[in-house]
């Protein structure tokens, strides 16, 4: 299919494909374990694919909905410490397999030698990535990452959700768990503090966005860490293609495989229900859906990925 070809088809048929995948948000429920997340309007459903071209702007739904990045931030993190300390400093400390349990699982960390996380995109996983970001104290670490996600979305006024901060710091208890295990585990280190750890992870989990800001993160990711304005090269493409490769296999937490056959693009999943999706070379793509299936993804927005994969041959395979 010619690019003119798909851009009209988007066209003509986002705004019924977002319609029919709405109706899978009664299928779904709204997070809930972070109380802030429990208002979120469980029917909203909104995407926008955004491509470097002109004219590549598209979208339908709800996508003037805010939500919080959640886990999707953890794309971005590990971004920033691969930028950080490199892919030997990154990987001594957390792995690069899929687990197949809950995102929140400590289960591998006392199972499996040597106990450090699997991968970066579950919660130990991210934990650890924040430690790993320089910055002399948390405020400099998060102003790092903050300045960090306003430059590749291109809106300098980017912040996150101060209730939504609160609301996670409060209830978290099994990322403490986690966090302190991590520390008995010397994953973190012996000066690291962990609360000082947490309240970084709770504030970039925290960060506000929405449709548009999720696709202009992905063009980047799509366009191998180049900006889509000026070309400029951003982030290292070795380190696009190694967060691009994780988004595959672990993007959507236990369900990511299912997702890879089904869709067969990257993707991340946060619990406030946004997904980011990426087709290589093509469109970042950002969609809100709050109501979420058993895995904690958004049940309309996978439904919607699905249906514009297969419509216009996006998977890799």
């Amino acid at each position: 299919m010619s690019a003119d070809t798909e851009r009209d088809t988007l066209r003509k048929k986002l705004p019924e494909w977002v319609e029919t995948s709405r109706k899978l948000s009664a299928s779904g429920k709204v997070a809930q374990y972070i109380p802030e997340l429990a208002g979120a309007p469980a029917g909203a459903l909104g995407i926008t694919i955004l491509g470097p071209g002109p004219g590549d702007l598209l979208q339908a739904g709800d996508v003037g909905c805010r939500f919080t990045m959640q886990s999707i931030s953890k794309v971005f993190t590990l971004l920033l410490a691969l930028m950080d300390r490199g892919e030997d400093g990154v990987f001594a400390k957390v792995g690069m397999e899929p687990t197949g349990d809950d995102f929140n699982s400590m289960l591998k960390l006392e199972l499996v030698e040597p106990g450090i996380p699997f991968n970066p995109m579950i919660n130990a996983g991210a934990i650890t990535v924040t430690s790993l970001i320089e910055g002399e104290d948390p405020l400099t670490k998060f102003d790092r990452i903050l300045a960090f996600f306003r430059k590749l979305s291109g809106d300098p006024e980017l912040t996150y959700n101060p209730r939504v901060y609160k609301s996670e710091a409060l209830t978290a208890h099994r990322n403490r768990s986690l966090a302190y295990f991590l520390k008995d585990n010397a994953v973190l280190g012996p000066d690291e503090d962990v609360e000082d750890i947490l309240d970084v992870y709770f504030k970039h989990c925290s960060i506000e966005v929405d449709c548009g800001h999720l696709a202009r993160l992905g063009l980047v990711l799509a366009l191998d860490g180049k900006d889509p304005v000026d070309g400029t090269q951003l982030i290292p493409t070795r380190y696009v293609q190694i967060v691009k490769t994780f988004m595959f296999s672990c993007g959507m937490y236990n369900a990511s495989g299912e997702f890879a056959i089904r869709v067969g693009i990257p993707a991340k999943s946060g619990v406030a229900g946004g997904i980011l999706a990426v087709v290589p070379d093509r469109y970042g793509i950002g969609v809100i859906g709050p109501a979420l299936n058993r895995y904690g993804n958004s049940t309309a927005g996978v439904h919607l990925l699905e249906t514009l994969s297969g419509a216009l041959d996006w998977s890799l395979f």
